[in-house]
């Protein structure tokens, strides 16, 4: 994970390196996320003090959805901006989310579904991806008070190891190797399938082990619900899907190092030629997903996209700092938050 203090040299390099001008020393402080733009700043700080102030006291967010999926992404709105989760000023508040994921999970499968109904992999993928997120940043010292049994603690290293061995025992028995909303599914979706994917592959890179043929078989999935000209199904056979699915399926494609696939090539395109999209069937997942596909994919177009993105947040934001959204705050606060992160570089997740 990079610092800021990295971030800064690193810019610094390749300014001194080209003898830079000032629209070159602009360029690398984009491009290292050492000069966040204003009004990200202020969206993203009004963002988490709504986050920390409407936060209950076991851990997780009330209104709307909820479970262990949204509050995974609402550790890592607090993650991607450099909060400490040791000594920072949020510091409880991530500690607090992180035992409240682990004491959703279910012990036997380690499957983090909880109560959340017909999503419940979406809200195992999102606590998968916000526990490898969290692995190895957190002094796991402080994580369980005192009083807390001893039959109810688990380190985040347990809880995604469990997680993982969930995600692919479910996908081991699907006829698509793929994911639906149960973990005994037997059909499959982009959308679900995408959630679990980044998941197993976040915990890849936080360094647990995870079957290679499982993410093999994964984007083999995606490979066939992709057309040539870039359109991604849904579910059965590929093309027809929304922009949301694009930007799932070359997210995918890029953090599981199948660039050279012509899926990808297609997929990529499809969405870089009509930046000015906006979707208006759930928003929040669209700019979420997009950011961060544009970011892996094409530089120069994630930063356009991005400026008129933060523009349209800044005027979307309630006074309170939220975010309204049709699964409530937390959610469209979160999401909302997350496809600003990439202007700070800090969760591994987002390296290019």
């Amino acid at each position: 994970m990079q610092t800021s203090v990295q971030n800064f040299l690193a810019g610094l390099l390749i300014c001194v390196s080209l003898s830079a001008t000032p629209c070159f020393a602009q360029d690398a402080q984009v491009r290292f996320g050492t000069d966040v733009p204003r009004d990200v700043e202020q969206i993203y700080e009004r963002g988490l003090q709504w986050l920390a102030t409407s936060q209950t006291k076991e851990g997780g967010w009330e209104g709307g959805d909820n479970g262990p999926g949204i509050t995974g992404m609402c550790v890592m709105a607090f993650l991607a901006s450099g909060e400490d989760p040791n000594f920072g000023r949020y510091s409880e508040n991530i500690r607090r989310a992180v035992r409240n994921m682990i004491q959703s999970q279910t012990a036997a499968t380690g499957f983090f579904g909880g109560n959340a109904g017909h999503s419940s992999m979406y809200h195992h993928g999102f606590a998968m991806l916000g526990m490898s997120e969290i692995y190895g940043v957190l002094d796991e010292d402080s994580l369980w008070p005192a009083e807390t049994n001893l039959d109810e603690r688990r380190s985040v290293g347990e809880s995604l190891e469990l997680a993982v061995k969930a995600a692919v025992t479910s996908q081991k028995n699907n006829q698509f190797n793929a994911w639906r909303y149960g973990p005994e599914a037997t059909d499959a979706d982009t959308s679900v399938s995408g959630a679990v994917l980044m998941g197993l592959l976040a915990a890849r890179n936080a360094g647990i082990k995870v079957p290679d043929e499982s993410i093999d078989k994964a984007l083999d999935y995606f490979k066939s619900m992709t057309t040539n000209r870039g359109e991604v199904g849904y579910s059965g056979v590929g093309g027809g899907g929304s922009a949301n699915l694009k930007a799932i399926a070359a997210l995918v494609y890029a953090i599981g190092k199948r660039k050279d696939v012509e899926q990808y090539k297609a997929v990529l395109s499809a969405i870089t030629v009509n930046l000015e999209h906006e979707e208006y069937s759930y928003p929040e997942y669209f700019r979420y997903y997009t950011a961060q596909a544009l970011f892996q994919g094409d530089f120069d177009a994630w930063n356009k996209w991005n400026l008129k993105t933060s523009r349209q947040l800044k005027e979307l934001q309630n006074k309170d700092g939220s975010f309204t959204s049709q699964h409530g705050p937390a959610y469209g606060t979160g999401m909302s938050l997350l496809a600003m992160a990439l202007n700070y570089r800090f969760l591994p997740i987002y390296e290019r």
